[in-house]
């Protein structure tokens, strides 16, 4: 949510963001608006005062004796032209924050400027991609011979974009989110949180995925939304709060399953676990300072890059450019893992600082340490990982000819102990 202040008293730079955003300058026509929207209340006010004064007048003449009817009649002419003031100054109050309410955060000055992800930016790259002495499969034809990987009859009950797993690929999903759990709550001082899977309005709202995003989520009919992510009720613990600064940073991690229509990816990634309407997921979020919401951006994709580490995966660092950025965030980067089965990097994390975009539709603030007033919190959320990718990654990089797939070191305490999964049996 955009403050309709800074856009007053700076719109160049709100143009420039939008700019840096693909989208036209939108500064004059939202302040003609605000203009008009301000010119109402402005006269609404004026009528009120007037019929403040005249009642008084009406009161003192009654106490006196003296013929009050023309005071009287003024009042009461004067309620057609306040309440035709007062609708108009609510009509465009409401106008002024739809308008607001859907256009995308503006994007810090560093980042790259691009229309789409040709425009990203490349940071740096960590891990040496496997050579194999074979030609890999992919994570689908691994999973599907072993017979522990069920397409097929997850479309029979639930459709496409839905996976069974079982027994071993099963466990090994839970050891990843084990694994990033214990590393971000023990190493990373994030707390671990069991949140809501049902949000309302407010909550959706809050973090930006209504109303623009309605389509992209699952509905109940009972007015619930099912998460898309974990950041929509993480990012909400502070929603309508007002923190202490001394409290801050917060920094919470939980471990949920996400639930995405992907109305917008018809014909993206329908083979496999890439893009699935249910998926697991461990996600950060921090609530903090805008002085240190910088600093926070930078430890938390540390922590997401981590866990790669740890699991001797491939992988490099982007920053988004402004056109590839989702609508919510001022800074983004996405993290790729090395995926041989594609040959390519896929994205496996994606770390966003929302500056106070969100905190403002949250009514999120926090008090200075001696300062007077309240200030808009900075909130941000990263992926530390998508766990169904991060199971893709080590099917693909862990494989052996024989369709067996090692297990990291890393995860071997999560799988009791077992080294490897056996390939199919022929």
């Amino acid at each position: 949510m955009h403050d309709i202040r800074f856009i007053r008293e700076s719109p160049e730079a709100f143009d420039a963001g939008l700019k840096k955003r693909n989208l036209a300058p939108l500064s004059a026509e939202l302040l003609e608006i605000d203009k008009r929207r301000r010119a109402a209340i402005s006269e609404s006010e004026g009528l009120q005062a007037r019929r403040k004064a005249l009642s008084q007048q009406v009161g003192i003449a009654k106490r006196k004796g003296e013929p009050a009817e023309a005071l009287m009649a003024e009042v009461a002419s004067l309620e057609e032209g306040l309440k035709r003031g007062e609708a108009d100054a609510a009509r465009l109050d409401e106008e002024l924050t739809h308008r607001l309410e859907v256009l995308p955060n503006l994007p810090f000055d560093d980042v790259p400027e691009g229309a789409d992800e040709h425009g990203n930016v490349e940071l740096r790259r960590q891990g040496n991609q496997r050579n194999f002495s074979f030609a890999p499969k992919d994570h689908v034809a691994l999973g599907e011979a072993t017979g522990e990987m069920d397409f097929a009859q997850a479309v029979k009950i639930s459709g496409s974009r839905f996976v069974f797993l079982k027994a071993h690929l099963a466990r090994l999903e839970r050891a990843l989110a084990q694994l990033m759990l214990d590393l971000h709550t023990v190493e990373g001082g994030y707390t671990e949180v069991a949140p809501p899977l049902l949000v309302r309005d407010n909550a959706a709202y809050g973090v930006g995925q209504l109303p623009k995003f309605a389509e992209d989520m699952f509905h109940t009919d009972n007015g619930y939304w099912l998460v898309p992510t974990a950041e929509v009720p993480l990012t909400n613990l502070a929603n309508d709060v007002v923190l202490d600064e001394a409290v801050l940073p917060w920094r919470f991690t939980a471990f949920t399953p996400c639930f995405r229509s992907e109305a917008g990816a018809a014909g993206k990634d329908t083979r496999g676990l890439i893009r699935l309407h249910q998926f697991p997921k461990v996600e950060l979020v921090s609530i903090t300072t805008p002085e240190q919401s910088a600093a926070e951006h930078d430890r938390m994709t540390g922590c997401a890059e981590e866990v790669l580490k740890r699991l001797g995966l491939a992988f490099r660092t982007i920053v988004l450019c402004g056109g590839d950025m989702g609508p919510a965030s001022r800074k983004t980067y996405d993290i790729e893992v090395w995926l041989p089965g594609q040959n390519a990097y896929r994205e496996i994390s994606s770390c966003s600082n929302c500056g106070d975009y969100q905190a403002r539709r949250m009514g999120a603030r926090y008090r200075p340490q001696g300062v007077k007033g309240t200030r808009f919190l900075h909130t941000l959320n990263g992926s530390a990982l998508a766990v169904g990718r991060t199971l893709v990654a080590i099917l693909e990089n862990y494989q052996n000819e024989d369709g067996s797939i090692a297990i990291p070191d890393a995860l071997r305490s999560y799988m009791g102990g077992l080294a490897v999964i056996p390939g199919p049996v022929k």
